[in-house]
């Protein structure tokens, strides 16, 4: 069960990967550093993710290369999309049908990150900009937010909302007391930075509409979570799929599809590697 709760803590974040202009859906963060490369994957936004992810795709991209007749033909950028899609459905999400036939980026580096992912102080007007850089509306963007439904962050990430948000408060407002109260029962003060705290507090294990409905009660744990409530812009939609699953499930279904599509590396700028930790 250990090591499924990991993949899903990795596979969670993996949606996120395809937001790089520059890289794109292409198994980049799956590259490991070398002497002379600090790849995608050690960045310090990156450090959160599960290396039983990485394990389990890598275990993947060998079974399918066992057989001869499959052998270099499959890339770990579709392995990853599919395991994505495996696991948000194995954890109680929609299934869809994924896309095929990308191939695997060749490049990967850690400078490249820089500005290309959510930032968890963000605002909507940042978070709109970033995703529509790609080709997302805010609806989609909304859908995809939700993947914080999964994984969890830790305390350095969300510490100023609940110690040094403002000179007029020191707790975020827009934070439930009840919740902000709990964090800071888990971060105290010059916490260990290894502890972790799920992303969502009450079904943490299970992807799910419930992400809304934390947001309706100040549950959200990053500024960039609470923002899609308390900015009446995006809270529409959030209300909407706080009380319906199933609309959710079919817009995040669209989304997935649209984020699918981002940087996909086809001919010459992209191969099929032999082992997803590496480049041919």
């Amino acid at each position: 069960m250990g090591h499924f709760i990991n993949l899903l803590v990795f596979l969670s974040f993996s949606l996120s990967f395809c937001l790089f202009p520059g890289t794109g859906c292409d198994a980049s963060i799956m590259i490991a550093s070398t002497g002379s490369n600090k790849a995608e994957k050690d960045h310090p936004d990156n450090l959160s993710l599960a290396g039983d992810g990485f394990d389990t795709v890598i275990k993947a991209k060998a079974a399918v290369d066992a057989v001869p007749s499959c052998r270099n033909k499959v890339s770990c950028a579709d392995i990853l999309a599919l395991a994505t899609r495996d696991v948000i459905a194995m954890s109680g999400g929609p299934s869809y049908a994924v896309e095929l036939g990308r191939l695997d980026g060749l490049s990967s580096t850690a400078a490249s990150v820089n500005g290309k992912l959510p930032h968890p102080t963000f605002n909507l007007n940042q978070l709109n900009s970033l995703f529509a850089a790609n080709g997302l509306s805010q609806t989609d963007m909304i859908a995809l937010s939700a993947a914080h439904t999964l994984g969890f962050s830790h305390c350095d990430r969300f510490s100023n909302r609940i110690y040094n948000f403002s000179r007029q408060n020191a707790v975020d407002p827009t934070l439930n007391k009840d919740y902000a109260t709990q964090l800071q029962q888990m971060c105290p003060r010059n916490v260990d930075p290894r502890i972790a705290i799920n992303m969502d507090p009450n079904t943490p294990k299970t992807f799910d509409n419930v992400y809304f409905q934390n947001l309706q009660k100040g549950q959200g744990l990053f500024t960039s979570d609470q923002v899609l409530f308390t900015d009446t812009r995006s809270r529409p939609t959030v209300d909407a799929w706080a009380s319906n699953s199933q609309a959710f499930n079919q817009a995040f279904i669209t989304a997935m599809s649209k984020l699918g599509r981002v940087g996909v590396k086809t001919g010459r700028n992209g191969n099929i590697r032999r082992n997803c930790a590496a480049f041919n």
